[in-house]
Parts: structure tokens; C-alpha cells; sequence
């Protein structure tokens, strides 16, 4: 049974940092793409960033270029996402989420329907 598991979310007040967890179990996603998408309430999910399977390929949304950084330790089967100056609007469920397609693929994917596997979220709230 394949399992996504996020850690490391909170309530941090704007300008703070929170470094978000997802230990993934049940297969290894070493040669696969891996995201993380969040979803605010009311809005809709949405890919902030994903990394190809050895970190040479990665997506960001425009909002949290610079702020953000994803990474992966594929011999922990995790990845993982920083985040830096969060701002209230950054408030959301983040949600890890892993590919089962292409192995090895050079590219990275920021669509929700790109992706097979996801875990049940993390809260991160900003307080302003």
C-alpha cells in the first residue's frame, strides 16, 4: 500500500520558516516526479513546486520563486519543501503528491491530473 506522509506544518507568524516533510512508503519513488500543491479554502489546488527524480529538473510557481526551494533524498524516499518570508497568503493544506508514470523523466509536471499518488495534506497557516 503506497503511503505519502507530510510533516512539518504549522502556525508561523509572516516572515517565518517552515521546512515541510513527505516520507513516502510502500514503493520508491526514486525515478519519479514528486510535487507539492496546497490548497486554499475556496480556490483551487494548485502546484507550487515539483522536482524531477535527481533534483536537475524543478517547477515553481511564479508566486514563490525565490521564497520556496523543493528537494529530494531519494535514498529516504522523501521530499521535501522550504519555505522562507511565508506570507499570510501562503496559507493553505499543502499536499505532496508522486508520479507513477515515466521513470527517469527529465522534465517535472505542475498538473494536478500528472500525478497518482497523494498524501492526506498538512495545515500551514501565516499569521499577519
Amino acid at each position: 500500500q503506497v503511503q505519502l506522509v507530510e510533516s512539518g506544518g504549522g502556525l508561523v507568524q509572516a516572515g517565518g520558516s517552515l521546512r515541510l516533510s513527505c516520507a513516502a512508503s510502500g514503493r520508491t519513488f526514486s525515478s519519479k516526479v514528486m510535487g507539492w500543491f496546497r490548497q486554499a479554502p475556496g480556490k483551487e489546488r494548485e502546484c507550487v513546486a515539483s522536482i524531477n527524480w535527481n533534483g536537475g529538473s524543478t517547477y515553481y510557481q511564479d508566486s514563490v520563486k525565490g521564497q520556496f526551494t523543493i528537494s529530494r533524498d531519494n535514498a529516504k524516499n522523501t521530499v521535501y519543501l522550504q519555505m522562507n518570508s511565508l506570507k499570510p497568503e501562503d496559507t493553505a493544506v499543502y499536499f505532496c503528491a508522486a508520479d507513477q508514470g515515466r521513470n527517469y523523466y527529465a522534465g517535472t509536471y505542475y498538473r494536478a491530473n500528472d500525478y497518482d499518488y497523494w498524501g492526506q495534506g498538512t495545515q500551514v497557516t501565516v499569521s499577519s
